[in-house]
């Protein structure tokens, strides 16, 4: 086992699998529903801006998600609520049927468990049923999502949270995610170590703070935590 790391945590869009798999199967989604899309980006982005305050208190997310997408499109805020959950958060969450994870992945996260990592998850998406679809559902021992939370990442509450439910300090866990200023400029906030899952088409760059791991494929992973 890896000195110092008691615990590991993944994001999961593409992190556990590529992105690509999901954004074809959304064209039409997207196509069909390209003002709603439209908007909730956006209030999404408004709410990341927000965050950025230090005065910003975590609260109902949902609803206030739901209120800015609803004034960029003119709209009341419930059906536009209900439609989000409907069409996004549960309409989306079926189309991961067929996605495949990173190759290795699977035998890597299961190989992590057995060596007797604590594991746990955080999304700013909710994950459950897309882990069942994927096949890994019993592989953790914590499962959060960012939006309950009351904040998108890289807000620090949501890894704060995650570091409690997994009952060890932030600095014994490793949060392993795909995207630099959400996953590990917003892990590494907390105190929690990072590993930061790249494509050769990502420059590296000098990043402040820098990753404690950088690899391409789930067998550097493995060596890196068990080898």
């Amino acid at each position: 086992m890896r000195s110092g790391i008691e615990g590991l945590a993944f994001d999961l869009d593409g992190t556990l699998y590529p992105n690509y798999s999901l954004n074809l199967k959304l064209i039409p989604f997207l196509l069909k529903e390209c003002r709603l899309v439209a908007a909730f980006g956006r209030a999404r982005s408004i709410i990341r801006e927000e965050q950025k305050n230090p005065s910003y208190q975590p609260g109902d997310f949902y609803q206030r998600q739901a209120d800015i997408t609803a004034k960029i499109l003119a709209v009341p805020a419930q059906p536009v609520k209900e439609k989000i959950d409907r069409l996004i958060y549960k309409g989306w969450a079926s189309m991961f049927k067929n996605i495949r994870l990173f190759k290795g992945a699977a035998e890597t996260l299961a190989a992590l468990r057995e060596a007797g990592y604590k594991m746990g998850l955080l999304s700013d998406f909710p994950p459950e049923t897309k882990l069942e679809y994927l096949g890994i559902s019993g592989i953790w021992d914590t499962v959060l999502c960012s939006e309950r939370c009351g904040a998108l990442k890289p807000h620090p509450v949501s890894f704060t949270e995650l570091a409690c439910a997994m009952a060890m300090p932030p600095e014994k866990i490793l949060y392993v995610g795909n995207s630099y200023p959400y996953d590990v400029a917003g892990a590494n906030r907390v105190g929690m170590k990072t590993a930061w899952i790249k494509s050769a088409l990502l420059p590296t760059g000098r990043k402040k703070p820098a990753p404690d791991f950088i690899f391409s494929n789930y067998r550097q992973l493995y060596d890196f935590m068990l080898n």
